[in-house]
Order: structure tokens, then sequence, then C-alpha cells
């Protein structure tokens, strides 16, 4: 693997060299957000949509930009000329920094805070495989905090989630809170009956996905009925078709739930075309 050159604190360093302290609340506390802006044809998808979530993500934890949005979209932009970029992610991650010692209150305001990006090459990442052949999904509680709004980087649950998908013999794992879907580990849940889809409504329960919102207005555009409600695991097993969406998988097809095959068991019409159009659309208005 070729060494990435990463953004830290305002400089551009080989990954070996990048290096945060023990004390950085992202690492003992999860104090920290983040986000992942997906590289086609070595520009950005939809980045004025994760910049924006990214300052509500910071405000709703009290947390200063230690960099305005413009600097921020330059960053993203020489990372992937740096890393020769085409098709891939940017990750970002802000924490609260690194005070002198651990302490559950906040540090003192003037704390600078740790920024970091660092790029993932990911060649194919539009013509996926896995798009053609559809994914396999098992339900799981969602035992998560209450703010899944806040893009965090407390991840751990999601990840134990995923493992438990995997266990299964699955490829990821829908979370189900007072017998409704919420949403995937790292992803926003969807199903089709009939020319409706259907997603859960916006809250504090589920992330406001960029490639969600994305999606639902493409989706109009295209005079495709849209229910923003909340819909259970049976509901989901009996419909024509079911997908996720994120800024990494873009539109991908479910076509197994807790073992049940939806419809006959391949990716539906409505999910391909979505994909098709979400991935025009996104090149178009790339930056």
């Amino acid at each position: 693997m070729t060494m990435r050159t990463v953004y830290l604190n305002g400089e551009y360093l080989p990954e070996n060299e990048a290096k945060v302290s023990i004390f950085d609340r992202g690492f003992l506390m999860a104090d920290g957000v983040y986000e992942v802006t997906s590289v086609l044809d070595g520009k950005l998808i939809d980045f004025a949509g994760h910049a924006n979530r990214l300052q509500r993500s910071l405000n709703e934890l009290d947390m200063t930009a230690p960099i305005s949005m413009d600097d921020l979209l330059e960053v993203h932009r020489e990372l992937v000329r740096l890393n020769n970029v085409d098709e891939g992610m940017i990750y970002l991650q802000i924490t609260r920094g690194a005070p002198p010692d651990r302490d559950f209150a906040f540090p003192p305001n003037d704390t600078p805070a740790t920024i970091v990006l660092f790029t993932q090459n990911k060649p194919g990442l539009a013509n996926s495989p896995a798009a053609q052949k559809g994914m396999k999904v098992i339900s799981i509680a969602d035992q998560r905090w209450g703010r899944r709004d806040i893009k965090t980087v407390q991840l751990l649950y999601p990840s134990m989630g995923k493992m438990m998908a995997k266990a299964a013999g699955a490829d990821d794992a829908w979370m189900v809170e007072d017998g409704a879907v919420t949403e995937g580990t790292s992803n926003n849940a969807y199903i089709v009956k009939g020319n409706t889809i259907i997603t859960r409504h916006l809250g504090n329960e589920i992330l406001h996905g960029i490639t969600r919102a994305a999606v639902l207005r493409f989706a109009r555009e295209a005079q495709m009925q849209v229910e923003e409600r909340s819909f259970s695991i049976e509901e989901a097993q009996n419909a024509d078709e079911a997908f996720i969406t994120s800024a990494s998988t873009f539109v991908m097809p479910v076509v197994e739930i807790d073992g049940m095959p939806l419809g006959d068991g391949t990716p539906g019409p409505v999910a391909a075309r979505l994909r098709e159009i979400y991935l025009d659309e996104s090149r178009k208005a790339a930056v």
C-alpha cells in the first residue's frame, strides 16, 4: 500500500508521521464528530451537504469549527490531488481536542480542536458488484444513545451490529426500536411498495443522511411517491423491494431480511433506477 498524505491540524503529512495526543477527547471520550464524502471522477459528491451537517453536529455538541467550510473544501481537494484519488472517500474527524489531562468536564474553550482528514482509494466504487446482486440484512435491537442525529465518532454498537450480521452470514444489520426500523448500522433504510418509497421520518432517532436527502429529492422529481414514516421488519419482509443509502454505497438494493427473500430475491427496478439517477445527478453537481 502506498503511503498516503493526510491532513492533521493544518499540516499535510505522510500518514505514519501524523500523531494525536493520548489525551485527545476523541480517543478518551468519543468526543468528536465526523463526515465521509465520496469522490467520483476525482470530484467531491455533495460536499455542501456534508459541510452543513458537520456544522450542525458541531453546534449540537457546543464545539467550534477549527476551519472555515471554504478552507475545508480546499483541504478536501488538495487531498484528492496529493493522493491521486479518482474514486474513493475522504474521512474527516473533528474532536474537542487534547486538554492537559483527562476530565469529564469540557476543557477550556481555548483548547484547540483536533482535525484529521484522510483518503481511502476505492476503485470501482460506482460500479460495485454488490449493487448487481443486492445485500442481505438481519434485524437487531437498536441499543445506541438517543442523539443519533449527531454524527459522532461513538460507533461501537454499529461495529458490533456489522459483526452480528457477519456471524449470521448477512451483509449488514437493520436496527429496531419499539417495533420499528430506525436505520442500518451505517446507512438509512427504505422499503418499496408499489410506486411508493417508504423511509423513516427524520428525528433524533436516525442520522439525517445527506444521500437520503438527495435520493428522496430525485425520487420526487421522477414522480415517485415518498412516505416518510416508520415501518416494521414484517412490513419490510412483505415489501416489493428494499434498499439502503449512504455516502459510500450510494443506493444499494436489499434482497433478503432475516432470511426471507424480497420479491424474487433479486434487486428490484426502483432501487436500480434510483442508483442510476443518483450517480448521474451527483456526478453532474460534483465539485
